[in-house]
């Protein structure tokens, strides 16, 4: 399948979404100066073309009780590296995996709501035998976690 072009107009309508999910085709439809069946038929080709993957919420985790928000670096055992990502994939604490460069082949962002969860899933990590070590970090403070604008 052959991707198409990003039109100007396919930039303003993701801006949008992006500064704000929630809108409906009516006010996308106005602010980005297009019909609504515009909306429907760009949204369709930018989704169908894996550019719009889902639509999501930011969500105060800590305020739900999840204290720990952490940054796992993992070394893997030389050609084991997709053997942990797709043992990490489905994790519900996991919420990002990176492919490094560097000392550490993978890192884990994740969270939890107490040391003693923190403390098992690590745990239970550095027990796969492909996993040569781990490096944990602490997130204290969240400066900016935000989706940046489409130029």
């Amino acid at each position: 399948m052959v991707k198409e072009k990003i039109t100007e107009s396919d930039k303003k309508i993701l801006n949008l979404l992006i500064e704000n999910s929630r809108k409906s085709y009516r006010q996308l439809a106005k602010d980005a100066r297009v019909s609504i069946a515009t909306i429907g038929n760009r949204l369709k080709k930018l989704e169908k073309n894996n550019i719009i993957r889902k639509y999501s919420t930011l969500v105060r985790y800590r305020e739900l009780g999840y204290d720990f928000h952490v940054i796992i670096n993992v070394k893997v055992a030389h050609g084991h590296t997709e053997k942990l990502e797709k043992k990490m994939f489905n994790s519900p604490n996991i919420e990002s995996i990176y492919d490094l460069t560097g000392e550490f082949d993978v890192m884990l962002v994740a969270r939890f709501k107490n040391r003693k969860a923190l403390d098992k899933y690590l745990k239970q990590l550095q027990s796969y035998e492909f996993i040569e070590r781990t490096e944990t970090q602490l997130i204290l403070k969240t400066l900016k976690n935000n989706p940046i604008l489409i130029e």
